[in-house]
Formats: structure tokens, C-alpha cells, sequence
């Protein structure tokens, strides 16, 4: 397979090591879709389609086209005419005999995929502890760093080829066969995929969910098999390898750096204390971005003969990875935020009861994409923490929730996921429970109704 593969590829250099940061790919269409999604819960939308569009619908997407996008690479795009062809489906007797074939090989993917999903959601409460180190955090970092490189073409990774030999042999006709190859493909594709799994494996032990795990990589999986599949199902002709591959390549390379800030940032929050919320500085990043993108961070290449090109590359890449981060940090930092108290929760409960105050208690985590929403569209609101200044407000950080104290918290009032809010009143009685994404208009209605 791989022989052929070299064979057909058009691309004026070896097929290099490719994939998607598919962490920083959720991280930004999370963004994008919270902004959306905030506006549909202000119109009325339920708490339950808020959290569920928020969660793992928008994951799936993003797992999904990161699988795509992955496909649609030099190490992989021209191995998918080839694939079709060993299963069978291009010489099948009709359309539904070389659908079913098809669909067996994008399955044997999944089958291959989905289990890493799984594992890594089930050891995720290690990857909550360990995230509280700041050098655990650099090495992340650079992980991603090293993974966005070879994207732009630093390195190649690849599978021994004694490996790849033997793993060529499996498969042949028939739906058996088709599905083996499926499975193979995924592993003869694994270096290609790198990128992917270090992004979206990381992002499901932050969630520390088996089940989102499982969905994310199943989804990531479906999509990189649907080339695989139009092509055998529907006899579809693929656009010739090309110069538009390397681009791709250099989109995901800038989306993988961006993730890699993304961490460094969580380390080192002082670094980029200099990003603003205002609209003029997200115009301004804006702009330095698309500065950067003109410059050759996508359409150029860092094996152009001319110093010029590669200079321009990289000062491209530099721009548009940083001023892209800057706009996502932006967009999604409160323009203000209540007075929140650090203090352990039995502390504060008496506290609130001794001072006659009503109490807030918020617990979040790095990872909780929907706490993050609630600190920038519900707590931000100048009437709410106008209101909820009366409060004495709590954040406890979770990220970390194998810690005796956040675990003590926890179980105190029995809190089972992410985001949790609690409101009691004066009394030190609970009043209010959210466990999910409120827009800011309810809550200010039901913390006016705390006394």
C-alpha cells in the first residue's frame, strides 16, 4: 500500500508527516459556537439543549472535521484511491455492494480509534492533578510545538517498514476484509494522525468522560473515512495531490501553535496579561493576523528555494499563531467579574451565616469550557454582579479534583459535574442549583429572589 501511495502522489516533495491540532480546532469552534449558542439561550432556548449543544455535539463537529481536514493531507490523501481499490469497492458489482464495503472499512477505522477515546476519558482524573504544575503545563507546550513543526514540514514520522509490510498484507476482499483493512489503515496512519491524538487525547482526560471520549473519537474517525467512503460507495474522482495539501498542512500547524499558547498562557497567565476584551484590540489582533496570512503563513513553504519565502513563512506563522490566540483569549476574557473569595467552603458557609450575607459558590476547572461561559456571559454583566455583590461569592477550583479539599467540597454538596453553581440564602440554606450553562437574565432573576 504504502509503495503505491508513493507512487501516485503528485506533490513536488515526499508526502511529509501530517494531522490536526484537533485540541486548539475545539478549543476555537467552542468559542465561536459559545457566542452563538449564548444568543440562542437569551431567545429561550432550555438548559438542556444549551448544555448539550455546548458539550458533545460541538466536540463531535470538531473531532469530526478534524478528521477531514486530516484526510485531505499529503500522508494521507493519496492512499485513499489506492485503499478503495485493495477492499474492493471500485470493482463491485453494484452501488450497494460497494457501499457496504465502504462502510465496513470507515467502521474498522472507528473500531480503531474509539477505545483510545475511551481509555483516555477513563484515566482522566490523573490528568486533573497533574495539570495544577506549571512545568507540566511547559512540557504540553512543547509537545504541541514539536507536533505543529512537523507539520510545517520540520521532520517525517513514520512506522517501521517491516511493520508496514506485514500490516499491508491483511485485508482483501469481501466486508471482513474490508473492515481488517479498515483497521490497518488506521495504524498504517497513525504517524500521519499524531498531531490528532496527542490534540483530542489530552482534551478527553481533561474532560475525564469515557463516554465524550469515546463520541469525540468515533466522530473523528467517521471523518477521516468519508473520502475513503465517497470514493467507494459513490465512485466519486478525487482532485488531484497538490500544492493546496502543503496548505492545509500550514492551517493546522498555526492551529496546533495556538493550542501550544494555549497552555503556556494556563502556566503563565501574567505573560499575556497585556490581551484585552475591547473591541478595538480584537479588531487590532484581527488584522495582524490576516497581516500574518498575507505574509506566506499558509501558502508558502519552508522548501521554496528562495530565503525571502521561508523568512516570510515563518515571521507569517509567528504573527498569525499569536495574534490568533490573542483574539480567542480575547473573546472569551470577562470584561469584569465578581469579587470572588479563595477560602475552604465550610469557612465561607459560616462566614455567610455569621455576616447575614447570601452565598455563591461557583466550581469550575481549567477545562470546563461551559465555566469559562459563565465567566464571560452570565457573571460579567454589570447588573448581575451589581446584584450578586451582596453575595459573598466562592470560586473553588476543581481542576485539580483528587485534592482532599476541592474533594471535601465536592462531596459536601454533592456535586457529580461541572460547571456547579449553588446559591444559598442568609440562613445558609440552599436556595438555587445550576448545573449547566444560565444565561445572565435568569440568574439575575433568581439571585434578586435570594434573600
Amino acid at each position: 500500500m504504502i509503495s503505491a501511495l508513493e507512487k501516485t502522489s503528485s506533490v513536488n516533495h515526499r508526502p511529509r508527516f501530517a494531522g490536526l491540532a484537533a485540541a486548539s480546532t475545539l478549543v476555537l469552534l467552542t468559542v465561536v459556537a459559545g457566542r452563538a449558542e449564548a444568543a440562542s439561550a437569551a431567545d429561550g432556548a432550555d438548559a438542556f439543549t444549551t448544555a448539550l449543544s455546548q458539550g458533545p455535539l460541538y466536540a463531535a463537529l470538531a473531532a469530526f472535521v478534524g478528521g477531514l481536514l486530516v484526510s485531505l493531507t499529503p500522508c494521507v490523501y493519496p492512499m485513499i484511491a489506492v485503499t478503495v481499490s485493495l477492499f474492493g469497492a471500485r470493482q463491485s458489482e453494484s452501488r450497494w455492494h460497494g457501499t457496504r464495503l465502504s462502510a465496513a472499512f470507515v467502521v474498522g477505522i472507528v473500531c480503531m480509534f474509539t477505545p483510545l477515546g475511551v481509555i483516555a476519558g477513563l484515566t482522566g482524573s490523573v490528568f486533573g492533578s497533574v495539570l495544577q504544575n506549571a512545568w507540566v503545563l511547559v512540557g504540553i507546550a512543547a509537545l504541541f510545538l514539536v507536533m505543529a513543526a512537523s507539520l510545517f514540514g520540520a521532520f517525517d514520522l513514520a512506522l517501521p517498514s517491516g511493520l508496514v509490510n506485514r500490516l499491508n498484507q491483511v485485508g482483501g476482499m469481501g466486508v471482513k476484509g474490508a473492515f481488517g483493512l479498515g483497521m490497518v489503515c488506521g495504524l498504517i496512519a497513525a504517524p500521519c494522525t499524531g498531531p490528532v491524538l496527542t490534540g483530542i487525547l489530552t482534551w478527553i482526560a481533561q474532560t475525564q468522560s469515557a463516554g465524550l471520549g469515546a463520541l469525540a473519537m468515533s466522530a473523528f474517525s467517521l471523518g477521516l473515512g468519508v473520502p475513503f467512503f465517497a470514493v467507494g460507495a459513490f465512485a466519486m474522482q478525487l482532485p488531484k495531490s497538490g500544492q493546496w495539501m502543503v496548505a492545509i498542512k500550514s492551517v493546522l500547524g498555526v492551529v496546533m501553535t495556538v493550542v501550544a499558547l494555549y497552555f503556556l498562557n494556563t502556566a503563565f497567565p501574567k505573560v499575556l496579561s497585556w490581551v484585552r476584551p475591547d473591541a478595538s484590540f480584537l479588531a487590532a489582533a484581527a488584522g495582524v493576523a490576516v497581516v500574518g496570512v498575507l505574509l506566506g503563513a499558509i501558502h508558502k513553504d519552508f522548501h521554496s528555494p528562495e530565503w525571502k519565502d521561508r523568512v516570510a513563512k515563518g515571521l507569517g506563522i509567528a504573527l498569525t499563531s499569536v495574534a490568533s490566540f490573542a483574539l480567542v483569549l480575547g473573546l472569551t476574557t470577562p470584561d469584569r467579574t465578581l469579587n470572588w473569595e479563595e477560602m475552604p467552603l465550610a469557612e465561607a458557609r459560616d462566614m455567610a451565616v455569621q455576616e447575614g450575607r447570601p452565598l455563591l459558590v461557583d466550581f469550575t476547572a481549567a477545562w470546563c469550557v461551559a465555566c469559562k461561559k459563565l465567566d464571560k456571559l452570565t457573571f460579567a454583566e454589570p447588573e448581575v454582579a451589581r446584584e450578586a455583590g451582596r453575595f459573598l461569592a466562592v470560586k473553588v477550583d476543581a481542576t485539580d479534583d483528587e485534592d482532599p479539599a476541592v474533594r471535601q467540597a465536592m462531596d459536601a454538596l454533592g456535586v457529580v459535574g461541572l460547571p456547579t453553581v449553588v446559591l444559598f440564602d442568609s440562613a445558609g440554606q440552599e436556595a438555587v442549583r445550576y448545573t449547566d450553562f444560565v444565561p445572565a437574565e435568569r440568574f439575575l432573576e433568581d439571585i434578586r429572589s435570594v434573600n
